[in-house]
């Protein structure tokens, strides 16, 4: 195992300087006078180009009763506009050699593609398009609300570990809007009006609320010749309201229990932490790595190799995201194990870990892998603009500067102190999935 650390020191040491330099240094930022914001980073080192619009506008910024919505709204962009027929956009992307796709998060939803530096002022022509002139009527409402009642069927209700973590965040949250699931419940998906998605597209899809990243083989002056062409003439739009609800602290740890047909049991617990601008975001990202980053972490060893009783675990700290987040903790359960006894061996390891400090060792392994990771995801373009789309998201894109070097700094008594403060059992919420045998599906 030592050969491995050294090997991903020496990855770091041979590359990480200037890919980091390269990440943030050569980013350049134009704001256009409708307030749209561009982000640049030439790369040269694949002939194509990756083009994204990122609204600032997710589930997080709906209302009770609507939820889904900005996800519902994320599908009829495609429905259209006075130039465009349905689902024309993502045909004229690949006719012309192009990949494109969408998604929608809690924070924000997402436009792409990634074509040739010849091509790419096609993506970026309908973009702008879309952004001002969508349709978002017609006869596609109901066949696309049908659509995506179907989705969340796969996705959430027909899989057992997603509908538990739908559920134990529900619980996790009792005010925010983090609490709502993206894809939105099934009744408010089956209640949405065409006039809640007008309304919507409204107030969130306008140049002052919404950002480009671009990153490929380009010319920077020309492609932001191109975008101020496309996106300079569309107005600046009102602001839109902003989310000020706060979670109030947890006084005591919730449970819920899930009862569904499923293979095997599965046990999630979250953690009520800060987001990436807290300076403990640093050691509780590391501290994910050191309890479930990879087979030699602590978790694994402990459940999977040592008493055998879990199939797999992981640990997750979502730093990147607007508002305070969740550390999670999930086991897959053996089939002839008890829930319980993993639950047991998950609390023994945490409790241990809130008293004796990490050896250095752990911690110089998990801060080298954390750094390889961050070299490795540089290799793609799309992973350089997601990865830049995400801090400025979040945080802001100059974020990155400071990830690394606070990386850097976590001492064993940082994840100490976090595993203290944060790990708590009466911060978390616990959910169990018990597999049943269901009857008249």
């Amino acid at each position: 195992m030592l050969g491995v650390v050294f090997f991903l020191a020496l990855i770091v040491q041979a590359f990480f300087p200037s890919h980091a330099q390269a990440q943030t240094s050569q980013l350049q930022e134009v704001v256009l006078e409708n307030g749209l914001k561009v982000l640049l980073l030439e790369n040269h080192k694949s002939p194509s180009v990756t083009f994204q619009v990122w609204y600032r506008v997710g589930s997080r910024n709906e209302e009770d009763g609507k939820s889904g919505l900005s996800h519902f709204l994320e599908h009829m962009i495609f429905k259209g506009t006075a130039k465009l027929g349905p689902e024309e956009y993502s045909r004229i992307i690949a006719k012309n050699g192009g990949r494109s796709n969408a998604f929608t998060s809690a924070d924000h939803t997402v436009y792409f593609a990634t074509m040739s530096r010849e091509k790419i002022g096609f993506a970026i022509d309908m973009e702008a398009d879309r952004m001002a002139n969508a349709l978002l009527d017609g006869s596609y409402f109901e066949p696309e609300k049908k659509v995506i009642m179907e989705e969340r069927r796969l996705r959430t209700e027909d899989n057992p570990t997603s509908a538990l973590a739908e559920v134990a965040g529900a619980v996790a949250y009792t005010v925010h809007p983090y609490r709502r699931p993206v894809i939105g419940w099934m009744g408010d998906i089956q209640n949405l009006s065409r006039e809640d998605l007008r309304s919507h597209y409204r107030s969130y899809y306008h140049p002052n609320n919404a950002f480009i990243v671009v990153v490929g083989d380009f010319s920077s002056g020309e492609i932001l010749a191109k975008i101020t062409s496309a996106f300079g003439g569309i107005p600046r739009g009102d602001e839109p309201p902003k989310v000020k609800v706060a979670e109030p602290l947890q006084r005591g740890e919730r449970r819920v229990v899930l009862k569904k047909e499923a293979e095997l049991p599965f046990i999630l617990i979250y953690y009520h932490t800060p987001n990436l601008k807290d300076p403990d975001g640093f050691a509780l990202d590391l501290l994910s790595v050191i309890l479930a980053g990879g087979r030699s972490s602590r978790l694994y060893q402990d459940l999977v190799y040592q008493k055998r009783i879990a199939r797999g675990v992981e640990a997750d700290y979502g730093g990147l995201s607007v508002d305070p987040t969740v550390f999670s903790i999930t086991a897959q359960v053996m089939p002839d194990k008890d829930p319980s006894e993993v639950e047991r061996a998950l609390d023994s390891l945490i409790t241990r870990m809130r008293s004796e400090p990490v050896s250095e060792r752990e911690l110089e392994k998990a801060k080298n892998q954390i750094e390889a990771g961050f070299v490795f995801g540089q290799d793609s373009i799309f992973g350089q603009a997601m990865r830049i789309g995400q801090y400025e998201s979040a945080a802001g894109w100059r974020y990155l500067d400071s990830y690394l070097p606070g990386i850097r700094k976590v001492t064993t008594g940082d994840i100490l102190e976090v595993t203290k403060k944060y790990l708590d059992p009466d911060r978390r919420t616990v959910g169990i999935l018990i597999p049943i045998k269901e009857k008249n599906r």
